[in-house]
């Protein structure tokens, strides 16, 4: 055993993912798990700079850490992810105590980087693109270690090809690449024969999956690896032109056995095609949650923001959606206070969200990101008492449609995937609903299981129920050691 590491992770699920990516490196070389600050040999940080806040909260932990390592000059600290890789060396030179400074295109050399770092000195790798396809593009080709055992997430595809204004992933995870077809399948049959039975498939623009892909091999002669590079639905068409493949993998994911829930994240409003609602509705395994980004309510903020929409339009694919595939929940994303932003501008994302009826909403106030276009925006930032009182109705409007959304639900009978004690009363269990709805009941369950519960009470965040049925407890494997002697 070569010591022990402990991993703090800020941001997105992608963040989450290469995480459990880092772990299972780490776990490879020879450290153990640990939450204890004082007993770790290494501490790693994986960045997010979504917003302004992940900068304070990194350069803040940092700072705490100064004097675990005066007092321990033996124990490395790293830092990598999002953050690492827009600031490049500014991490090093404003906190000289971090041994090692990676970026979002080498989570494949973590633990190398440690190694060479104790032989060196401080080191400081931040590639400008990926340039191993099979680790460096894709975290899932490494090592993990699963955070839960009964779900995984699974990346189908690195990068944007988006240019949003606000918007700094392109610039940290670099242009758009999807995935072969052929190795998700597998990795996804890998994770069912473990005993894995809910998956999200993670991009920063899902439903654009395959694109790519389907250009490269429209342009040339049809050969044996087209199947691998894009599944056969696609081959078997005839029709050798540039789509997305995502609705084609939602299908082939739902018909892997033992995979019982899909679930996928983030899709972009503009790229909402009839075959994935279809796939949506007609593969079971496919959850009745659909997170449609909205950001704002007003032609002209989504037109500042390169959103690529209009607010009829999105509500237009919502509709589709939500006619389409039965019992529904929806969630969103929207920002308040892009500069320029007037009251008539935000009086029409009010009016948005309230025709939307979301069922629960992520809302930000603007962050301005350096690098982005947003941020040069600087004479038409929103003063701090306005996108105060702006939050404050628009959070009134989406609670309002999420507390009746959950009314609704009482009396219903729900399927619910065991997650573990409840975070705020560990007396009751806690699971989620295909529509990604927080259930809370009592019962004697583990993780994984899966059961069926009556709702007895709706609140705006969550809803309380009553179990009626166990269907199955985990499926994940025990793996008793055998000693040979």
């Amino acid at each position: 055993m070569k010591g022990k590491y402990l991993l703090r992770t800020y941001g997105c699920q992608m963040n989450e993912h290469d995480s459990e990516r880092i772990a299972g490196l780490l776990e490879a070389d020879g450290y153990e798990p640990t939450t204890d600050l004082e007993e770790a040999d290494v501490v790693m940080l994986n960045t997010c700079c979504i917003r302004e806040n992940a900068d304070n909260k990194l350069y803040g932990a940092l700072g705490h850490l100064k004097a675990e390592k005066e007092r321990r000059p033996d124990m490395q600290i790293a830092v990598g992810g999002c953050l690492a890789q827009k600031d490049k060396d500014l991490v090093a030179t404003k906190a000289g105590h971090v041994d090692v400074v990676f970026g979002t295109h080498n989570v494949h050399r973590a633990a190398e980087l440690l190694s060479e770092s104790r032989e060196h000195g401080q080191i400081v790798e931040i590639l400008e693109a990926a340039v191993d396809a099979e680790h460096a593009a894709f975290p899932s080709a490494l090592p993990e270690k699963r955070e839960v055992d009964y779900a995984a997430w699974v990346t189908i595809q690195i990068g944007c090809d988006n240019s949003c204004a606000f918007c700094i992933v392109p610039s940290v995870r670099g242009p758009e690449i999807s995935r072969p077809f052929g190795d998700l399948v597998r990795e996804i049959e890998h994770l069912a024969s473990d005993g894995v039975a809910e998956i999200t498939l993670l991009g920063q623009n899902v439903n654009s999956y395959g694109r790519d892909i389907t250009l490269k091999l429209g342009g040339r002669d049809e050969d044996e690896f087209d199947v691998h590079e894009a599944g056969e639905r696609w081959n078997a068409n005839g029709r050798r032109r540039g789509r997305p493949l995502f609705s084609d993998l939602l299908r082939a994911a739902g018909d892997v056995p033992g995979i019982e829930r899909v679930r996928y994240t983030s899709p972009h409003p503009k790229d909402l095609r009839d075959d994935t609602i279809a796939a949506m509705a007609e593969v079971d395994a496919v959850c009745n949650h659909l997170h449609l980004p909205l950001q704002s309510g007003s032609d002209r903020i989504l037109k500042a923001m390169h959103r690529g929409y209009t607010a009829e339009r999105y509500l237009e694919r919502l509709k589709a959606a939500q006619n389409g595939i039965e019992d529904l929940a929806v969630s969103t994303d929207i920002i308040v206070g892009f500069p320029g932003e007037t009251e008539d501008d935000f009086e029409r994302t009010l009016e948005v969200a309230a025709e939307a009826g979301y069922d629960s909403a992520y809302t930000f106030v603007f962050s301005p990101r350096e690098g982005t276009e947003a941020a040069e925006m600087g004479e038409d930032f929103i003063p701090q008492p306005v996108t105060k009182e702006r939050m404050a109705r628009l959070r009134h409007v989406i609670e309002r449609s999420a507390a009746a959304k959950n009314a609704a639900r009482v009396g219903r009978i729900e399927e619910v995937v065991i997650e573990g004690p409840s975070k705020r009363n560990p007396g009751v269990i806690s699971g989620r609903t295909r529509q990604n709805k927080l259930v809370h009941f009592e019962a004697d369950l583990r993780a994984g299981a899966l059961a069926t519960v009556e709702i007895t009470e709706a609140a705006t965040h969550y809803l309380m129920g009553e179990l009626r049925e166990t269907l199955r407890g985990p499926k994940v494997r025990t793996r008793i050691p055998v000693v040979a002697g």
